[in-house]
């Protein structure tokens, strides 16, 4: 079986696939790739199905030596990778050949990029999933982060004939298209209607910054705070994408380890088309909120998942 040996880990890097839904009721939030777009896109470049496991890499990447022969695709944010000093494009697929050692460096634009190797990586599922949930220890590869010395299962596959060889990029237009936002489509949240048309109008109007301390739980925001939304209340249930005010007038949006249950009131909710968008935000990025209708969201959604499909994506 094909391997990918760890030289260098990155900051960090974990086994990520499209997570595990459902398991909500029981306290378990569904990890998974941050940017879901550039894994599946990944994956395509290589001949996965989309949600096979590939590797989540955060702000700075590592370094990965591959003893078999493998085709692989780096999607996402452009960490200036490089296949044994030759300058690795994002968005190709990419044939490596024994022995050779793929680098990558800080990112020089957004926050992760996605390794996708042709097979996937080999790792036990948790509740159905290779998804890493650092949180709790659980899924990926021993549940962490990787280390220098691990050596990571590549999952079988046909092989690499001569026509999975041939070099697959996504269309510049689809990029285009597909690239994160700083302006986060949202509709209201369930307790939206707690909070004044003063807080609505400063919280549309403003730029937060994304906070240092944010993660995969969660994006702490900088900048003005809102009144209203801070009475009492029980817990409940919430959603991936929430934006809840904490006590201190500041917004935090649930991430893909957040919490199951949250006691903060929740001002709105990030699309699902603009999910990516959140997992490419880093620590010092600008944001501003802008609102959608119910209806507009599921269209946005819609249209994405066309352009996802379709035959002209990746040529």
């Amino acid at each position: 079986m094909n391997r990918i040996e760890v030289l260098a880990p990155g900051l960090p890097t974990t086994v990520q696939d499209l997570g595990r839904e459902g398991f909500g009721p029981m306290g378990v939030s569904p990890s998974g790739a941050a940017d879901p777009i550039a894994l599946r896109l990944g994956n395509r470049l290589v001949g996965n199905a989309e949600g096979a496991a590939g590797l989540e890499m955060t702000l700075l990447g590592g370094t990965f030596l591959f003893p078999d022969d493998a085709l692989v695709a780096l999607t996402g944010s452009d960490f200036g990778a490089t296949l044994d000093s030759a300058a690795v494009p994002p968005w190709t697929s990419l044939e490596v050949k024994p022995g050779q050692t793929l680098r990558l460096g800080p990112t020089r634009s957004g926050a992760r990029c996605y390794l996708c190797v042709r097979g996937g990586i080999e790792v036990k599922a948790f509740l159905g999933s290779a998804a890493t949930h650092l949180l709790s220890g659980l899924g990926g590869y021993d549940g962490r982060a990787l280390k220098k010395g691990d050596s990571l299962q590549i999952g079988a596959s046909k092989g690499l004939s001569s026509s999975s060889l041939r070099k697959r990029t996504v269309a510049a237009t689809a990029l285009e298209r597909l690239a994160p936002r700083k302006v986060l489509r949202v509709t209201p949240g369930p307790q939206s209607d707690w909070f004044p048309e003063s807080a609505h109008k400063l919280f549309y109007s403003s730029t937060y910054r994304v906070a240092e301390e944010s993660n995969r739980m969660g994006l702490r925001l900088e900048g003005a705070a809102l009144e209203g939304g801070g009475a009492e209340m029980i817990s409940e249930g919430v959603s991936l994408g929430a934006i809840q005010i904490t006590a201190a007038g500041l917004p935090i949006i649930l991430f893909v380890e957040q919490q199951t249950t949250g006691g903060y009131a929740k001002i709105a909710n990030v699309i699902s088309a603009d999910f990516s968008s959140l997992g490419q935000l880093r620590p010092r990025d600008d944001v501003r909120f802008e609102r959608v209708d119910w209806d507009g969201a599921r269209a946005l959604l819609l249209e994405q998942e066309r352009l996802l499909a379709s035959e002209h994506l990746i040529v």
